[in-house]
């Protein structure tokens, strides 16, 4: 029989911490302070503390903690910031957005991270940020990209929307969560994260006083205080019930990304002899939460997938278009190198279902579907 499977099962997640998670609304719509409740501040503290960072600054969305991100650093327009080519539009989109130019850079064909053999040849007199992606649940080299930004003198930007929970280990041995080490970090709640709420919802992370002040001001209008706006900004707010929802839900991150490196670890030892695939890799100066599993498939990738998909198994390709490609971004950015890696990833990429809930039955079938494949 077909096991009913999902990329992601948030309906099981939520039976298992129903009692919890229906408590938290309810105190929610009783108080009735649905816009900067007291949920969001505590849950704010409770992040801060988790990852190890002076400031949590909650937000409407991921893609809105990019924006606030570049308007608190203060770029102009013609300013240059770094980013993988690899990677969803959503660090490419805000830079085109407020009038900078997105710096494309090729990427690692093992890790789909920065690759730091092209990052300084992307650098000119107009790079101001370097924006890593810790992309699928894995860090990006990180003491590379400081040392670099320490010589150039630029910021650094941590893109952390698929990888909260991940530790970076930096060659002295010491950990540090990503998203606690450039000058700010970004991640968002969308509901398929690691730690996802029930609706849209982001945050900014940063340990600079006085720029976590001026990233509270852009979020809130500009305000300094209520109807006193000392500088333009926007309105992009955490709900109170989805922080409500969050506080409950992160008590359970790393149980919840406990989870999913066990079923990647299945997969992985399930997939090691099949020529044809690569698994993904785990670095030596990363932990890995897998918010994907994504295997690379020389030249069958789209048999594989509707092999699966006729047997009722989704799949995803994160992505299918690297950004160069992107009708969007067409004449507003600038490329580093050949972006041979990139192009060529997008034609093997292939991500399996992966989530907190999955059963042994389920992946189990997965598995089978995969090897029957490759005989």
């Amino acid at each position: 029989m077909n096991p009913r499977i999902q990329m992601v099962d948030l309906q099981s997640q939520y039976q298992k911490i129903k009692e919890e998670i229906d408590g938290a609304i309810r105190k929610v719509l009783l108080h009735g302070k649905f816009i900067n409740g007291p949920e969001v501040k505590e849950f704010a503290d409770n992040l801060a503390d988790y990852v190890g960072v002076k400031h949590v600054i909650p937000c409407g969305n991921g893609t809105d903690a990019l924006m606030i991100s570049l308007i608190a650093l203060g770029l102009k327009e013609g300013d240059e910031v770094v980013v993988p080519a690899f990677s969803y539009i959503a660090p490419a989109e805000v830079i085109a957005f407020r009038e900078l130019i997105p710096v494309l850079v090729d990427v690692d064909e093992r890790t789909f991270n920065f690759s730091s053999e092209h990052l300084e040849k992307s650098i000119t007199a107009k790079t101001k940020v370097i924006m890593p992606v810790h992309l699928f649940g894995q860090a990006c080299d990180m003491a590379p990209i400081i040392q670099l930004a320490k010589k150039y003198d630029l910021d650094v930007v941590e893109d952390n929307a698929q990888s909260l929970g991940a530790e970076y280990i930096h060659p002295d041995g010491s950990r540090q969560y990503t998203g606690t080490i450039g000058k700010i970090s970004c991640t968002s709640f969308f509901p398929a994260k690691n730690l996802g709420c029930y609706g849209d919802g982001g945050a900014l992370f940063t340990d600079d006083d006085e720029l976590a002040e001026k990233i509270r001001m852009i979020a809130n209008h500009g305000q300094s205080q209520k109807y006193k706006h000392d500088i333009i900004g926007c309105n992009s707010r955490l709900d109170t019930l989805q922080a409500a929802v969050l506080n409950v839900k992160l008590r359970y991150l790393s149980t919840y990304n406990a989870a999913r490196i066990e079923v990647a670890e299945k997969y992985t030892e399930a997939f090691k002899n099949i020529p044809d695939i690569d698994t993904p890799v785990q670095k030596e100066f990363s932990t890995h939460v897998y918010n994907q599993y994504t295997l690379k498939v020389r030249e069958r990738r789209d048999e594989l997938k509707t092999w699966l998909e006729k047997k009722g198994i989704p799949t995803t390709v994160y992505y299918p278009f690297p950004l160069q490609k992107q009708a969007a971004l067409k004449g507003l950015t600038r490329t580093a190198s050949t972006l041979d890696v990139s192009n060529r990833l997008c034609e093997e990429v292939l991500s399996l279902p992966i989530h907190t809930e999955m059963v042994p039955t389920e992946q189990n079938y997965i598995i089978e579907a995969v090897l029957d494949f490759f005989k």
